[in-house]
């Protein structure tokens, strides 16, 4: 294996690579930060590196370290997380140079495992389309064929892992935005519960959005959640912790489980016949595996709760607008940001608190619903995406109706926003490989605080198809 090879590999195996001295962490940072410098396929994956702070970090782990991720390099998604000494820019040109001196929680606990911080990962502006095409930092592309996005909105962390210049990054998800770049790049992209991992000290609860990583193998996500998950001093409310590791469920067989197959999108479009062929052939794999699985229909039609899920979107943007305003020292106006931030910020303004609690409530007594319905199963599977990942510039945040661009996004990527309101686990999985050369993936979504079972499902799935040996050089298994 060449020296960047080791980059591909999964980050718990280069974890006790550098525990026994066989690759020391200085090593591998510097293979990440060249790979990082070189951008050799144009990914533009990156907003900022911390090269001597990185490096500095890595020199002084040595061989032997017992913490779980000891010297493996690793990037941040560049949106609204704290990072001690990097930039926080959130895709804007708002934010400037906005640098704290403080760690978010989730921040902290990748330290405090040993992780090797590099830089930060490219996102949207404030996070809001499902591909990462900021106006501030230009595209990022996705390495299996860079005419096509990555994804977003943790699409610079996505391209960097299936790039192969970090072995794993951290990631957010509000509306999809783990697991639509995970579809998009042939990771595994875990989001979880809500309330599972602290968005403290800044952010307090969120109805829509977590924490987690992108990955390769299921067993770096289930190891990452190990160490990110967990109570922080001051959550208001939190995920009881599981009756063992996560990693330690996704060794084990969950048994024979009833599963829902659902492939009609929750939004009027039309489906991929690609998409809808993976979910049926990992049906089929998981029937092979002893699971039952049953072609079901959805009683919730996403169409119909567009306008509550708007309500608390544009909401979410315009905090962001709102927090750059704050490190800005100033108002924002039109030209600080793009046209989509704009509009969604306005619609904001425009919308009483009332209104918005009113588009809350009834979505949490839908999602309650929804919940109910689906305990009916184990999980239920559904295609990740709707469509094969986009071409760059096919979703455009300054076009001259922005809200159609973000109305066009949501025909994308059905069947994610709706398991943020109901604060279900979900997780998408780099199944199959599309005869176009890009990966093509499946969603498996289970009961509240269920990340274990979906992990050992998923564990299953990988050792059959072994996505995690594609790289963008060639794949197999393809459909």
């Amino acid at each position: 294996m060449s020296d960047r090879g080791l980059l591909f590999k999964p980050a718990t195996e280069l974890a006790d690579l550098v525990r026994v001295g066989e690759v020391s962490a200085r090593e591998l940072t510097e293979l990440a930060l060249d790979a990082i410098a070189a951008d050799e396929h144009g990914l533009n994956a990156f907003t900022v590196v911390d090269r001597d702070r990185a490096l500095a970090t890595a020199a002084a782990i040595q061989p032997g370290d017992e913490r779980p991720f000891a010297g493996v390099p690793i990037a941040i998604k560049d949106l609204s997380v704290a990072t001690a000494g990097l930039r926080v820019s959130s895709g804007s040109d708002l934010y400037g140079d906005y640098t704290p001196d403080y760690d978010a929680n989730v921040v902290r606990r990748i330290r405090d495992a040993g992780f090797v911080i590099v830089g930060k990962t490219a996102a949207p502006e404030m996070g809001i389309l499902p591909v990462t095409e900021p106006r501030r930092f230009g595209p990022t592309r996705n390495p299996w064929n860079t005419d096509h996005t990555p994804g977003g909105s943790s699409g610079g962390s996505a391209a960097a892992v299936a790039g192969g210049l970090v072995p794993i990054a951290h990631a957010s998800d509000g509306g999809g935005s783990i697991r639509i770049p995970a579809a998009c790049c042939g990771l595994v992209g875990l989001k979880v519960s809500r309330g599972r991992i602290s968005r403290g000290p800044d952010q307090g609860d969120s109805f829509l959005s977590v924490d987690g990583v992108v990955a390769r193998t299921v067993a770096d996500g289930a190891a990452t959640l190990d160490v990110l998950a967990g109570y922080e001093p001051g959550d208001a409310t939190w995920a009881p912790p599981p009756f063992e590791p996560f990693s330690a469920t996704a060794e084990r067989e969950p048994g024979p489980l009833r599963i829902a197959l659902v492939v009609e999108p929750p939004l009027a479009g039309d489906l991929d016949p690609l998409a809808e062929q993976a979910a049926r052939n990992a049906a089929s794999l998981l029937e092979n595996f002893g699971h039952h699985v049953e072609e079901v229909q959805t009683p919730i039609q996403f169409d119909e709760l567009l306008e509550l899920f708007t309500d608390l979107w544009a909401a979410m943007v315009s905090g962001g607008v709102r927090v750059g305003e704050l490190v800005a020292g100033r108002e924002a106006t039109a030209d600080d940001v793009e046209p989509l931030t704009w509009a969604l910020h306005e619609r904001a303004l425009a919308t009483p608190s009332s209104t918005y609690l009113r588009s809350l409530t009834i979505l949490q007594r839908v999602a309650r619903g929804a919940v109910e319905w689906s305990m009916q199963w184990d999980a239920v599977l559904t295609p990740a995406l709707a469509k094969r990942p986009l071409r760059i510039g096919e979703l455009d945040p300054a076009a001259p109706d922005p809200m159609a661009t973000f109305e066009a996004s949501s025909r994308f990527t059905p069947f994610t926003p709706f398991v943020n309101v109901t604060g279900q686990p979900a997780i998408s999985l780099p199944v199959f490989h599309g005869h176009d050369g890009l990966p093509l993936a499946v969603q498996l979504i289970g009961p509240p605080l269920s990340e274990g079972l979906l992990l050992s499902v998923a564990a299953q799935l990988e050792a059959e198809q072994r996505w995690h040996e594609r790289r963008p050089s060639g794949a197999a298994a393809r459909l």
